[in-house]
C-alpha cells in the first residue's frame, strides 16, 4: 500500500463540521491550540487598532480580525488581521486579501514562515506581515512579479503600507508590549 493512500484528504465543506479551532492547508487539518498568550493578542490587538483607525476613512478597505479566508475547496486559514480592499461576496473571505499579518509564536514559527508565507504567495496575497512580539521585530514582505520581496525589519520605525486605494503609515513602536523598566 503506498504512503498516499493512508494521507486523507479533507475539503472547506468537511471543515465546516469541525469543532474546535482548526485551519486547512491543502486538505490537512493543523490544529490552532492552545489559544493564543498575552503577548500574541496585544500585538494582534494593537495591529488591528492602528489599522482600523488608518483605513476609517477609506471606503475601499477593510480591516478583519481572526476571520477564516478560504482559498481554495481544501484550504482555509484563519490570520490574525487581514485587509481587503474590495467588497466580500456574501460572508465569506473567498479570494486573497490585500494584506495578512500573522503574530509568530514559537509553536507556529515554520508554519508562519514557510507554510503560509509559500501559500499567500501563491495566492497573490500583496503584504505579508511577520510579528515577533519577544523580539519587538516585524518583517514585511511585498508581493512583486508574483514573489515576495522583504522591505524589510522594522522595531520602533514607521512602516508605510501601499494599499490599491490609500497609503497606512504603521507606527512599529506602538505594537509591541509594554515592559516595565528599571528604576533605579
Amino acid at each position: 500500500m503506498s504512503n498516499t493512500a493512508l494521507i486523507e484528504h479533507y475539503s472547506v465543506d468537511v471543515y465546516r463540521q469541525w469543532e474546535g479551532d482548526w485551519e486547512l492547508i491543502r486538505g490537512m487539518p493543523v490544529a490552532m491550540a492552545p489559544s493564543p498568550g498575552i503577548a500574541h493578542q496585544h500585538t494582534s490587538g494593537r495591529l488591528f487598532a492602528q489599522f482600523d483607525r488608518a483605513l476609517a476613512n477609506c471606503s475601499q478597505c477593510t480591516v478583519l480580525y481572526e476571520i477564516d479566508v478560504e482559498f481554495a475547496a481544501d484550504t482555509v486559514i484563519r490570520p490574525d488581521v487581514i485587509i481587503i480592499c474590495f467588497n466580500p461576496e456574501g460572508d465569506r473571505i473567498v479570494r486573497a486579501p490585500t494584506l495578512i499579518a500573522e503574530v509568530v509564536s514559537p509553536s507556529t514559527v515554520r508554519r508562519d514562515e514557510q507554510t503560509k508565507f509559500q501559500l499567500y504567495r501563491d495566492e497573490g496575497v500583496s503584504y505579508y506581515l511577520l510579528l515577533y512580539p519577544q523580539l519587538a521585530k516585524m518583517k514585511v514582505y511585498r508581493l512583486i512579479d508574483g514573489d515576495y520581496r522583504k522591505v524589510g525589519d522594522f522595531h520602533r520605525e514607521t512602516c508605510p503600507i501601499e494599499l490599491p486605494h490609500c497609503t497606512i503609515e504603521l507606527d512599529c513602536g506602538q505594537l509591541w508590549p509594554h515592559r516595565p523598566t528599571d528604576a533605579n
